[in-house]
């Protein structure tokens, strides 16, 4: 299924796509470490980016099994522990050739070298086997390990001794007492397609590609076996050293190399970022003709003392970084799109494709992302196109072979209905992809809307997942939210779900109790499992606070419900300049019906009507205007198709704003949506308020603006301090705001606050107010 981008997520969609990301990623880590992986290195690097994109853009739902706080896989159980001296971290990655002109800068940077200091890296093949780490004590082989999760990995000591290029003594002199010795491990592409051919022919196992290959192999029980496999090994780096043996990473592997370990010659010592760019592309036109798979290109800082001061961020190594090739492409014949309704109505094109392979996988789908997409690469059904995996968990599209496209192949037109339950699919302004208004009485919403309502940040209620919510759903027991309370208290069907395999008298009375241990909620829950677009987790908590019990947030939500702007108010408030400020001249405008200045140029009656009004905002109107009458409209919509004061309340609240507080009133708009609600109300016990503030302070229960440039103090220790005396924070003046506590270079709030006669402090006055 094609997954949204990252940039329409909510926060309640991001979450659940973390904790997809999380179970994946966790999957595909015990399926390398048995040596069965289904999915190419690109791909799981994919997986790994687009959770990583996710956590940025929402650093409060970074989970405690994040893959980003991991490296490598699980340990196998077939193998004793490893643990190793150093930890053996994964590499960031480098995509494009400014990813590695921003390594470079980061570097200069953190270590504040002078513009004109020249930085040195050792750039070499990223081999696309198995890394291994080989532990010497005065210079004898005495342990072998796979990386496993970067701090202990799987005792592969027999198998790796009986490796040709891996020393059973070290030769030379110069090694430390002890040192661990690392690389990897992989096979050249002539012997495993020999391998594979002759495994074929015999009716025995074969491989998907060299890596697995090189894993399977080194996983085998029996080191006989390994022993009857064609790999090799390249030494690139080191673990736990009893001392220094060199100042660069160059003269590191040049003492490998006399210990007895092949190096990759194609290793290059290189200066800057244009350096390192030319070895990569090197690399990547000479990759096909190597003799052995590489994915990319690893660039090291060369001199060993900035390693030690640049050190290491999260899982990753400052001082390097993997520049990663495009993945791989291939053509294949669009059979068909088809529309997918996700949770939240959001209608998701996806590609049909005739099967095709591509980087080892064969692939049938693809993301077509939205509308907008499929309008600007003109795909059409019929079409022959260009696929790739790189940068997105599935397939995508880059283009069209156009000299390939049949005479009857039509432009895709976007259905404007929801092919599931036909309620209309709407485009709300600003937003990329169409969702459907069917909500609760959609069938392809509903039960991910159930799955929501009873996940572990909204009710949480035991027992109940999604395989029992399907087929309470698929029987007809569960429609809406409360339904499922409604089943618990339903003896018929209890003793229905007691003859069943499966249940039984005590599942049946722990999945009871799990219900009706949800009828007492906190309120900051019930918010959250509503399924609000838009509404998550840390937006729930934060309009429990501010409204405190559901008595007050249901009656502001009715209230912002009834006062929605018009879709003209929507437009007008978008323009380019039209401030909040601008909105409010135009709403206090007194202007005659006859035109006063006929004569005028558009512009002048613009200044003349709305006086103060700066030229980009009139410029703006300007593009919504012809002549008299339409700007006397524009000052109407100004002044009557507005949001309501308290949808304005609402987006006023610190952390909330006007995207979540218009999600709220829309949701709340919808008749079907305010039964689903009265009905889960009346099945509920207690809703618990949220927790109080402090009501003993100066400013308790007051609400509190502050605005522009504070000298005292930041913006945000104003906020926390003011919301642990109990003052509510908001973002917005109003009628309803007690104190706008104004710095230098105050403005349109300033003057809000005198028009609605709010009392205006300093910085001083507000700290004697507090108490300093």
């Amino acid at each position: 299924m094609a997954e949204p981008s990252i940039e329409s997520l909510s926060e309640a969609e991001a979450a659940d796509e973390l904790a997809r990301l999380a179970a994946e990623m966790a999957r595909h880590d015990a399926l390398y470490a048995e040596a069965a992986p289904e999915i190419t290195d690109a791909d799981y690097d994919a997986l790994r980016a687009r959770n990583l994109a996710i956590e940025t853009r929402f650093p409060a739902l970074v989970r405690e099994d994040s893959p980003s706080r991991k490296v490598g896989a699980p340990v196998s159980s077939q193998f004793a522990e490893v643990r190793h001296g150093v930890p053996m971290l994964s590499l960031d990655n480098a995509f494009d050739d400014g990813d590695v002109t921003d390594f470079v800068a980061r570097i200069r940077r953190f270590l504040n070298l002078p513009a004109d200091e020249r930085i040195a890296f050792v750039a070499e093949p990223k081999i696309d086997g198995l890394s291994a780490n080989i532990r010497y004590e005065n210079g004898v082989l005495v342990q072998g390990a796979t990386r496993g999760d970067g701090r202990a990995g799987e005792d592969i000591t027999a198998n790796l001794k009986t490796l040709k290029d891996i020393p059973q003594k070290l030769s030379g002199s110069g090694w430390p007492a002890l040192i661990e010795v690392r690389g990897e491990v992989y096979a050249p592409n002539e012997e495993f397609a020999a391998f594979n051919a002759e495994a074929e022919a015999a009716g025995r196992r074969t491989y998907a590609n060299p890596r697995n290959f090189a894993a399977g192999s080194l996983r085998q029980i029996d080191p006989s076996v390994t022993a009857g496999r064609p790999l090799r090994f390249f030494a690139y780096a080191w673990g736990e050293s009893s001392e220094p043996f060199a100042e660069t990473q160059g003269q590191a592997l040049e003492k490998f190399n006399a210990w007895g370990f092949p190096v990759n010659p194609r290793s290059t010592r290189v200066e800057g970022a244009e350096g390192l760019v030319g070895i990569y592309h090197g690399l990547e036109t000479d990759r096909a003709g190597l003799g052995y798979d590489i994915d990319g290109v690893v660039y090291k800082v060369d001199r060993l003392d900035w390693q030690s001061r640049l050190g290491f961020v999260s899982r990753s190594p400052r001082w390097a970084i993997a520049h990663k090739f495009p993945a791989q492409q291939a053509t294949t014949v669009l059979e068909g799109i088809d529309i997918q309704v996700g949770r939240t109505g959001s209608l998701t094109p996806v590609a049909r494709l005739a099967p095709v392979t591509v980087g080892g996988v064969v692939v049938r789908n693809a993301t077509l992302h939205n509308e907008d997409e499929i309008a600007r690469k003109d795909v059409r059904i019929g079409d022959t196109v260009v696929l790739q995996r790189a940068g997105d968990v599935i397939p995508q599209i880059v283009s069209v072979v156009a000299d390939k496209r049949p005479a009857d192949a039509m432009p895709y037109l976007f259905p404007t209905h929801c092919p599931v339950c036909g309620s209309e699919a709407v485009r709300p302004e600003g937003e990329v992809r169409r969702r459907c208004t069917g909500g609760l009485i959609c069938a392809a919403q509903l039960v991910e809307r159930l799955k929501h309502f009873v996940s572990r940040r909204a009710f949480d209620i035991e027992g109940l997942g999604e395989k029992q919510l399907i087929a309470f759903h698929e029987r007809g027991w569960i429609h809406e939210p409360a339904d499922i309370f409604r089943l618990a208290r339903d003896t018929e069907k209890l003793d229905d779900l007691r003859a069943e395999d499966g249940y039984g008298e005590t599942s049946v009375k722990n999945l009871v109790a799990g219900i009706d241990a949800r009828r007492t909620i906190a309120l900051e829950r019930l918010l959250f499992g509503l399924g609000i677009r838009d509404i998550g987790d840390q937006t729930s908590l934060l309009l429990a606070r501010h409204f405190g019990d559901w008595k007050a947030f249901h009656a502001a939500a009715l209230e912002a419900a009834s006062g929605i702007p018009s879709p003209e108010w929507t437009q007008l408030a978008e323009g380019h300049g039209v401030s909040a400020r601008t909105l409010s001249v135009m709403a206090a405008a007194e202007l005659s019906s006859d035109d006063p200045w006929p004569e005028a140029p558009l512009d002048q009656k613009l200044a003349f009507a709305f006086p103060g009004v700066a030229a980009p905002a009139r410029r703006a109107l300007a593009e919504l205007t012809t002549d008299w009458p339409s700007i006397l409209e524009l000052a109407r919509i100004a002044r009557e198709d507005g949001p309501s004061a308290t949808l304005g309340e609402i987006a006023g609240i610190s952390g909330v704003g006007p995207v979540a507080a218009r999600a709220v009133a829309e949701f709340f708009h919808e008749p079907h949506n305010q039964t689903v609600v009265t009905n889960l109300i009346d099945q509920l016990d207690v809703i618990e308020d949220a927790e109080r503030p402090k009501s003993d302070t100066q400013v308790a229960g007051k609400t509190v603006v502050f605005t522009g440039a504070l000298e005292r103090f930041t913006r945000d220790e104003a906020k926390a301090r003011a919301e642990s005396l109990g003052a509510k924070v908001s973002g917005s003046v109003s009628k309803k705001t007690d104190y706008l506590v104004a710095g230098p270079g105050a403005g349109s709030k300033l003057a809000d606050a005198q028009k609605h006669g709010v009392a205006v402090l300093t910085e001083d006055e507000w700290l004697a107010l507090i108490g300093g």
